[in-house]
């Protein structure tokens, strides 16, 4: 958020938002209902982002609307971190920074530079490839195999992306949103793999924390640069507000708890959803149409999606 925030994989699957690692599931007795339910408004909020970033890049402009998510998502998931800070050496304040930059703050400034350029449904689809590439790095660096289904995955989704950097918005070309986008799926499959690898051992909600209030930081120097010196509109400031508190502070305690009941398997489901939901609600709210090239794209890259998330036997 999209947007977005740590990121988080299991047994190679992903979810494409900035989610940190999973934590082990639990056997909770719920109703199936309420699972559906709580995917549902999880793929509804993280789709949202991207409306949200839509109606406030332009006023705040990249650095400082990532510095406000960052600030107040953060905020909302610090008492986590003050339960478990004895844990949280300098070495792995430092570690978790790094990783940060790579799975929260750079891909964030790509999807708002996006956002700024081109409609909302452009970074939800492109943010549909972060599973793909969290694949496709396994494999390339870590020696994870990817087989049939996952490589046919890969392919089917870089051809949407390629349908959907060939369209346009108003006899404008959305190639620099959507390639921005990429990109910043490519940053969170890195760092799926990266958070999978050397922070697991950490409690979750205390290392997402961290990381937003590490990657706040370090970009709070250039979002006090890039400041803007007009009137903000009040539409802008509560799409911002609400990109930080809900869409990423309320978005993950929502996440842990169905990951704690249903496991990152199942939980990695909301993939489905947030690109979908990201189009209904530019499409409804904001009048945003959505072209053939749009709903090829998305339905390519969602079919990706599932082929990528195949078992490795079925390969």
């Amino acid at each position: 958020m999209s947007d977005s925030e740590c990121t988080t994989a299991s047994a190679g699957r992903a979810l494409p938002a900035t989610q940190p690692a999973a934590p082990v599931p639990q056997a909770v007795t719920t109703a199936p209902w309420r699972t559906s339910l709580e995917l549902t408004l999880l793929g509804a909020i993280w789709g949202a982002s991207f409306m949200f970033m839509r109606v406030a890049a332009g006023d705040f402009g990249p650095f400082p609307l990532v510095e406000m998510r960052l600030a107040f998502g953060a905020l909302v998931l610090i008492p986590f971190l003050w339960r478990a800070r004895a844990q949280f050496t300098r070495m792995l304040w430092l570690r978790i920074a790094g990783i940060a930059m790579i799975n929260a703050t750079i891909p964030l400034t790509l999807f708002a530079w996006a956002a700024e350029r081109a409609p909302a449904g452009i970074g939800a689809i492109s943010n549909g490839m972060t599973v793909m590439f969290a694949a496709l790095v396994a494999f390339l660096f870590f020696g994870e195999r990817i087989g049939g289904w996952r490589l046919l995955g890969l392919i089917t989704g870089f051809v949407g992306v390629a349908i959907l950097a060939s369209g346009k918005t108003a006899g404008v070309s959305v190639a620099p949103a959507a390639l921005a986008g990429t990109a910043a799926s490519l940053c969170y499959g890195i760092g799926i793999n990266l958070v999978r690898r050397y922070l697991t051992s950490y409690p979750p909600a205390a290392v997402a924390a961290a990381a937003l209030t590490s990657g706040a930081l370090v970009i709070a120097p250039l979002a006090a640069l890039n400041w803007p010196h007009h009137p903000l509109p009040v539409a802008s400031c509560v799409s911002a507000l609400l990109l930080g508190v809900l869409c990423t502070g309320c978005a993950f305690v929502l996440y842990y708890r169905l990951v704690a009941r249903i496991g990152a398997a199942r939980t990695s489901t909301v993939t489905y959803l947030i690109p979908l939901f990201g189009v209904v609600w530019a499409w409804l709210l904001l009048g945003e149409p959505v072209t053939l090239t749009m709903a090829l794209a998305g339905a390519l890259i969602l079919a990706g999606v599932a082929l990528s998330q195949q078992r490795l036997g079925k390969s």
